[in-house]
C-alpha cells in the first residue's frame, strides 16, 4: 500500500470517465493570493459554476481534474516558497453540494464506477499534500463531498449561518466514498461519526447546522456571516503563526481499544431492529467506521473505492435515485396544479374541531402562513384546551431557541378559539378535522357554509372517504377540496389534494398554493376510495390481518414483510396510527372493493381495547396483550402462512392495486404514486417507492404481465 494518496492513484487511468463530463457544469477553481497581516501569502482557490445560488457547485469529473491541476499548480508554489497556506471556499452560500449525481448515475460499469470513487479521492487527498497547511473556509452548504473538501483539509472554519452540512450518503443507497468514512471517525471520534454518517441520513435525511458541526468537532472555528472570511482569514494567519488549535477530539486521544467496537455493535444492533437487513447502504458505511479505527488514510480510502463501486452499480441506488429525482423534481412541480394566478389569497384560515390534528394544524398554519387562525368547538373547554396546547407548543419552540420571544408572542395572539361559528365569516380557507363520519362533515361544512363568503376554499382532512359525497349538500360544491395531511402532521411531507369531477380551478390552485406555503409537497390524486397512501397501506394492513386470522404467529407476520423495506412492520405501524383509524379504513375499502381488501370483524373488537400490541423498548411488536389475545382466540384460524406466502401475496397485492389506480386514472403515472409512498408513507429510497421494487421481485409481472417500467429500473450489475 502506498504511503500518500498522491502515490496511490498516481498510476490509474482515468481517461474511461471522460466521456462523463458530456453536459455537466463544471465548477470552476479560480485562485487568488491573500497576503495575511503577518506577511504570509494564502493562496484562495474559490469553488464556482458560474450559476446562482439555487444551483449549487458539484463535483464532476471534469471539475474534479481541474481542481487537481489547480492544487498540483499551487503544490508547486509551496515548495518554491511563494506561498505559505492554500485556503479553499466557495461561491456566495454554497461550498458544494457534492458528487454531480446524475454523472454517477451514468458511470455503465463497475470499473468506472471505482475511477470516480479514486478520483475523487486523488484530487481531495491532495489538499492534505501541498507541503503547507490547507484551510477549508466552509461558507455555505456543505454536502457530502463538499464536506469532504473540507474533512480533507488540515483545518476548517464555518460560517455560522450556513444552510447545511452533512454527509447524506447513506439516504441515497451509497457510502461517503472521497474519504468521509475514514476522515471523520478519526477527527470527532467513533459515536459522534455514526451520529452523521448512518443515523442522520436514516432520520429523513436530518443534516447539521454550523453551530452543531462545531460542537462535534468537525470544524475548528465558527465565525458570523458578516465578516466570515475576514475573521477565518485572521484565524488562520493566527494558527501559521503558532496559535494551538483545540480540538475537541484530538485525534491522539480518541480511544479505540474498547468503546469503538462497542458503539459499531450497538449501532448494528439498532440498525437491525430499525430498518432490518435489507438496505446495504448503512451495513458498508457501518463496516467502513468500523474498519477506520486502524491502518492508513490510503488503505482507508481503498476500502471506500471498492465499496462505493459496488453500491453504486446496484439496484438499490439505481431505485435511490429514481426517488430522488421525483422528490428534488416532481414533487416541487406538482403534475396536474392549477395556474397559481387563480388562487385566492389567503388572509385568514379557519379549522373546525379543536382535538390534537385540529390543534396541529392550527400549529403549522400559524407559523407557516402568519395570519389569524380560528379554532372553533362543540364546547369551550374543548376550545380552551386545544389553544392551551397551541400556546404549549409555540413555547416549547421558543424555549430550543428555534423562536425569539417577539415572534412566539405574536403567534400566540394570531390563534383564537371560540363557539361562535359566525367568526368564520371572514376566513378564506376553512378545513375540517372532526370524525371521520361523512353525516358528521356535511353538517358541519352546511353551518360554516351559511357563515362564509361566496369565494372562500373549503378543504376536508379526509383519510379515505369520497369527497364528493361529503360536498353533496353543499350550494357550492365546487369550492371543496380534499387536503389530506398525515401524521405527524409537522412532520410528514405530503399533502394528498383531492379533486372531484366538480372541484373548482380556484379551490384547486389555492390548496396547490397553501400546500407549498405551509411547505409541504403536495400530489393531485382523484377522489377515489383511499386516495392514494391509505389504499395501498389498507393492502399491506389487510394482508397482515388476513395472515394474523390464518393462524400466524404476528411476530412472524412482522418479519414476513421485513422485505418490503418498510421503517417500520405492518402491526406496528396500525398501533401509531391508532387500531380506530385502521379499522375504519379496511372498512372503506373493503366496502369499495369487497374483492380485493381484507377485513374482519374482531378487528374492531380489537380496536376497542386500550392496548393491543406488547412492545419492546424499540418499538418493535413482541405480541398480543392478554385482553388482545383472548379476543382474537375464537376468531383465529389454524392454518398459518409461511413467510414467503405473506411476502408474496403482499407483492402480488400491491401490484395489481397499482396498476388499477393507474387504469382508474386515482394518479397520472405510476411516479406520482411512488412519490406519495415515498413523502406520506416513508416507503424507502432503495426500493424507490414501490413500483421499480414490484417489477424488480417479479410481482408486476405475475400481477398484471408487464413491468411498470420498461426498461426496469436496474443497477448497472443487472442490466
Amino acid at each position: 500500500m502506498a504511503n500518500s494518496i498522491s502515490e496511490q492513484y498516481a498510476n490509474v487511468d482515468f481517461s474511461p470517465i471522460q466521456a462523463l463530463t458530456d453536459g455537466e457544469v463544471i465548477t470552476h477553481s479560480p485562485v487568488r493570493d491573500i497576503r495575511l497581516t503577518s506577511g504570509k501569502v494564502l493562496a484562495l482557490i474559490t469553488l464556482d459554476n458560474g450559476r446562482d445560488h439555487t444551483r449549487p457547485n458539484t463535483l464532476g469529473p471534469a471539475t474534479l481534474t481541474a481542481l487537481g491541476e489547480t492544487l498540483d499548480g499551487l503544490a508547486a508554489r509551496a515548495a518554491s516558497g511563494e506561498i505559505q497556506a492554500v485556503g479553499i471556499t466557495g461561491k456566495q452560500y454554497i461550498l458544494a453540494a457534492g458528487a454531480d449525481l446524475s454523472d454517477i448515475s451514468k458511470v455503465g460499469s463497475r470499473d468506472n464506477a471505482r475511477l470516480i470513487a479514486q478520483l475523487g479521492h486523488k484530487v481531495l487527498g491532495k489538499l492534505g499534500e501541498l507541503g503547507v497547511p490547507s484551510f477549508a473556509f466552509v461558507n455555505g452548504l456543505a454536502l457530502g463531498g463538499g464536506l469532504e473538501i473540507a474533512l480533507n483539509s488540515s483545518y476548517r472554519t464555518v460560517d455560522a449561518s450556513a444552510a447545511a452540512i452533512a454527509l447524506p450518503e447513506v439516504f441515497l443507497g451509497i457510502i461517503p466514498g472521497w474519504g468521509g468514512a475514514y476522515l471523520l471517525p478519526n477527527l470527532i471520534g467513533i459515536e459522534n461519526a455514526l451520529e452523521v454518517v448512518i443515523s442522520n441520513p436514516l432520520k429523513q435525511n436530518r443534516m447539521l447546522k454550523p453551530q452543531q458541526a462545531f460542537d462535534l468537532g468537525i470544524v475548528d472555528a465558527i465565525f458570523p456571516a458578516a465578516n466570515y472570511l475576514e475573521n477565518s482569514l485572521a484565524w488562520a494567519d493566527a494558527v501559521l503563526s503558532g496559535k494551538k488549535v483545540e480540538r475537541k477530539n484530538e485525534p491522539g486521544k480518541i480511544e479505540r481499544l474498547t468503546k469503538w467496537p462497542i458503539a459499531i455493535k450497538m449501532a448494528r444492533g439498532m440498525l437491525e431492529s430499525k430498518i432490518g437487513t435489507v438496505p446495504k447502504s448503512p451495513y458498508a458505511a457501518l463496516d467502513l467506521l468500523d474498519k477506520a479505527k486502524s491502518g492508513t488514510k490510503a488503505e482507508g480510502f481503498a476500502r471506500e473505492d471498492e465499496a462505493l463501486a459496488d453500491l453504486v452499480t446496484g439496484d438499490q441506488f439505481a431505485a435511490s435515485m429514481y426517488a430522488f429525482d421525483l422528490v428534488q423534481k416532481r414533487a416541487k412541480r406538482p403534475v396536474g396544479a392549477p395556474d397559481k394566478a387563480l388562487a385566492k389569497k389567503v388572509t385568514k384560515v379557519g379549522i373546525i374541531g379543536a382535538g390534537l390534528m385540529a390543534s396541529q394544524f392550527a400549529l403549522l398554519f400559524v407559523r407557516k402562513l402568519q395570519v389569524p387562525v380560528l379554532i372553533t368547538d362543540l364546547d369551550q373547554a374543548r376550545v380552551d384546551k386545544g389553544v392551551a396546547y397551541i400556546h404549549e407548543e409555540i413555547g416549547k419552540l421558543e424555549a430550543k431557541g428555534r423562536l425569539d420571544a417577539d415572534s412566539a408572542n405574536k403567534l400566540r395572539a394570531l390563534v383564537t378559539g371560540t363557539t361562535d361559528k359566525s367568526l368564520y365569516a371572514d376566513c378564506d380557507f376553512v378545513i375540517e378535522a372532526v370524525f371521520e363520519e361523512v353525516g358528521v362533515k356535511q353538517q358541519v361544512f352546511g353551518e360554516i357554509e351559511k357563515v362564509i363568503a361566496e369565494d372562500a376554499i373549503l378543504a376536508t382532512n379526509t383519510s379515505s372517504l369520497s369527497v364528493e359525497e361529503i360536498g353533496a349538500k353543499l350550494a357550492h360544491p365546487e369550492r371543496l377540496v380534499g387536503f389530506h395531511f398525515f401524521n405527524p402532521v409537522a412532520v410528514m411531507p405530503l399533502i394528498e389534494i383531492v379533486k372531484t369531477p366538480g372541484t373548482s380551478e380556484a379551490a384547486l390552485s389555492t390548496a396547490f398554493v397553501v400546500a407549498k406555503n405551509l411547505g409541504k409537497n403536495a400530489v393531485l390524486t382523484a377522489d377515489a376510495p383511499g386516495f392514494v397512501v391509505n389504499r395501498l397501506l389498507a393492502k399491506v394492513m389487510g394482508e397482515a390481518a388476513r395472515a394474523v386470522y390464518e393462524g400466524t404467529p404476528i411476530t412472524e407476520v412482522e418479519k414476513a414483510f421485513a422485505p418490503l423495506g418498510l421503517p417500520m412492520g405492518p402491526f406496528q405501524l396500525i398501533d401509531l396510527v391508532g387500531w380506530k383509524v385502521a379499522a375504519h379504513v379496511q372498512d372503506t375499502m373493503a366496502h369499495a372493493f369487497p374483492d380485493r381488501f381484507y377485513a374482519n370483524e374482531n378487528f374492531h373488537a380489537l380496536a376497542e381495547l386500550d392496548a393491543v400490541v406488547e412492545k419492546d423498548k424499540g418499538g418493535r411488536v413482541t405480541g398480543w396483550t392478554k385482553p388482545a389475545e383472548k379476543l382474537l382466540k375464537p376468531a383465529v384460524g389454524k392454518t398459518p402462512a409461511s413467510a414467503e406466502t405473506i411476502l408474496q401475496r403482499v407483492q402480488d397485492g400491491l401490484a395489481s392495486e397499482i396498476k388499477l389506480m393507474l387504469d382508474e386514472g386515482v394518479v397520472p403515472e405510476v411516479e406520482d404514486i411512488d412519490l406519495c409512498l415515498i413523502l406520506g408513507a416513508g416507503w424507502p429510497f432503495i426500493d424507490g417507492g414501490a413500483s421499480p421494487y414490484l417489477d424488480r421481485e417479479g410481482a408486476s409481472q405475475r400481477a398484471f404481465g408487464g413491468d411498470f417500467h420498461t426498461p426496469q429500473i436496474r443497477g448497472i450489475e443487472n442490466r
